[in-house]
């Protein structure tokens, strides 16, 4: 006689939401990495997380011919370039003059031809880019903000080694203060136009003996103002091959190696960056005739 069948256990409690979850290979061009002859020399905090070919990815993802794309917290001309390159439109917020001057040297030494005239910078701090950028409130079709730790006056201190001060570092002096997150995912939201995308570009590290994730506070700030999280995505950003990835390590991060016997945790090695992707809805019939430019919660 056949065995009694088993009861099939309920699920109890909210059901899980898995994460559409991505990996892209972004290796860094030869000309972003840091090297002994940089007129300037970006610290670890302020290495470009979005890199050219990051950038590239998420251009050609979220956008079309045509379309602006803005970037909040440049320490190159990395989204400049690759817009200008596919065709789209840029606008930078350079709240620094050095930055700025850094930022269009470079993008000039570029072969970009007529595709130059497309891209911009702007004087201002990332919270202020609904003033300095009114003309294109609620028509921008990416944001791309990658925001740098806001961990006390270390996070401010520029980085010399006998070359120009970081220009992030410069930045946030000059600056007086970072804005705080939830100013610039507000001011992200006001510029996006309905079906828009943000992507905040950041990495999880080790400071101070603790493990530092920025990704679940800025998802939180992001679903507040009415934002959807469409995607994560894993940005490699070292070359690979079968046989594994390549990692190679500036001149400051060779000096940083400890003996084996320490006990201090060893310098950890940027391999990728980690992107959360939004997207601002498009109002529905309930929304009652709410301005589609205002988020519904505040953070």
């Amino acid at each position: 006689m056949d065995a009694p069948s088993q009861p099939t256990p309920a699920l109890t409690g909210t059901p899980r939401q898995l994460l559409p979850l991505t990996v892209w290979m972004c290796p860094d061009p030869d000309d972003e990495q840091p090297t002994a002859s940089s007129r300037f020399d970006p610290c670890v905090r302020h290495r470009p997380n979005a890199g050219r070919e990051l950038a590239r990815h998420l251009i050609a993802t979220c956008t079309h011919d045509g379309d602006l794309v803005a970037e909040t917290h440049p320490t190159n001309d990395s989204v400049l370039a690759a817009a200008a390159e596919l065709g789209r439109r840029a606008v930078a917020c350079a709240p620094h003059f050095a930055l700025a001057q850094y930022v269009a040297s470079t993008l000039r030494s570029r072969s970009l031809g007529g595709a130059a005239r497309g891209v911009a910078l702007r004087p201002c701090r990332p919270d202020q880019m609904t003033r300095a950028l009114a003309d294109h409130l609620g028509t921008t079709a990416l944001v791309i903000t990658a925001p740098p730790p806001d961990d006390g006056d270390t996070a401010l201190r520029p980085s010399r080694q006998g070359r120009a001060a970081c220009p992030g570092c410069s930045a946030s002096v000059t600056a007086v203060r970072q804005p705080p997150l939830g100013e610039v995912l507000l001011a992200s939201w006001r510029m996006l136009r309905p079906g828009g995308h943000l992507a905040v570009v950041t990495t999880a590290r080790h400071e101070g003996g603790r493990f530092i994730d920025p990704a679940p506070q800025i998802i939180r700030q992001a679903r507040a103002l009415g934002f959807r999280y469409s995607q994560h995505v894993i940005a490699v950003r070292v070359p690979s091959s079968e046989d594994g990835v390549l990692v190679q390590s500036s001149p400051g991060d060779l000096a940083q190696i400890r003996d084996q016997r320490a006990t201090a945790l060893p310098p950890a090695a940027r391999v990728h960056a980690d992107v959360c992707l939004f997207t601002k809805p498009h109002p529905t019939p309930n929304d009652d005739g709410r301005n589609d430019r205002e988020p519904k919660g505040k953070v």
